[in-house]
């Protein structure tokens, strides 16, 4: 990589450091390109060299917070063979991930107006979504229970959206710490529970 390159890289790398803080302290409508390249030191030229607006500034930090996101949650997941031991630590990571300040803005509150409901949705199962999806469908994609693809992403849906909603009220608490308990046993029952019923062979179907 030549100087200029690099020269490049980096001005873009401060572009969205500025920007993912602005975002995350403010939020969307609150933050100006003036702040923007104020705080990275920049020109408005060399900021509309890399991106053509504020929305594509905004994408880029969305686009960092998520695959952070996305990191942990692979992390956290890694070297766990039994596919309920990986539910627990994939879930229990989404959930830490979604108390993240940078997340609960720019992602969840910021994200759907700013990007609109299709573009955010494609971000969505491009990160956080299908990571989440591929360890609910680790443990309930079996012969046993017969799930088809609708069902089972309906139960991805409901453990994404639960846990995006149980992070918010983590949070917002006044003791986090306790809050954050609470959530992960109450994900221990519900998935010792489908466990259980897999297991003794009873549960839901998708097929008539």
């Amino acid at each position: 990589m030549t100087r200029r390159a690099r020269f490049s890289a980096s001005t873009k790398r401060a572009l969205v450091d500025v920007a993912e803080r602005l975002f995350t302290e403010n939020g969307y409508t609150a933050t100006s390109l003036d702040a923007i390249v104020g705080g990275a030191d920049v020109t408005k030229g060399a900021l509309y060299h890399h991106f053509s607006g504020k929305q594509a500034i905004f994408e880029a930090a969305f686009e960092r917070v998520e695959s952070r996101a996305t990191s942990g949650i692979s992390r956290a997941t890694d070297g766990h063979k039994d596919p309920w031991d990986k539910a627990q630590a994939g879930l229990r990571a989404f959930l830490t991930a979604v108390q993240e300040p940078a997340y609960r803005q720019i992602v969840i509150s910021d994200g759907p107006s700013v990007l609109g409901h299709e573009r955010f949705r494609e971000q969505e199962e491009r990160s956080t979504y299908a990571i989440v999806d591929e360890i609910v469908r680790s443990a309930l994609d079996t012969d046993a229970w017969e799930l088809d693809d609708a069902m089972l992403d309906t139960f991805t849906r409901i453990f994404f959206g639960a846990m995006s909603a149980a992070g918010g009220s983590v949070a917002a608490s006044d003791d986090p710490a306790s809050a954050a308990l609470r959530v992960e046993t109450a994900i221990g029952f519900i998935l010792a529970g489908l466990q259980h019923q897999l297991e003794s062979g009873a549960g839901p179907t998708s097929r008539t």
